[in-house]
């Protein structure tokens, strides 16, 4: 099982891959309306949508995966 299956199957919901500044305000805004909030590193062999500019700045980039608060297994 990849990470991200592990993730999905603990009840989170991946939301996109980002860097700051807008990564921060989109953790800011998922917060804000009830989300729970998990950041994981950007991992280029399991994103498919992985572009040359995050291929070539990996560490710049996170992924933001949320789920409902409680929704916990």
């Amino acid at each position: 099982m990849t990470r991200e299956e592990k993730l999905i199957s603990d009840g989170w919901k991946k939301r996109s891959t980002l860097d700051e500044p807008r990564l921060s305000e989109m953790v800011d805004a998922y917060e804000a309306i009830g989300f729970e909030v998990r950041i994981e590193p950007l991992d280029c062999e399991q994103e498919f949508a992985c572009t040359e500019c995050m291929r070539a700045s990996p560490k710049e980039y996170a992924t933001i995966y949320t789920r409902k608060k409680g929704s916990a297994h």
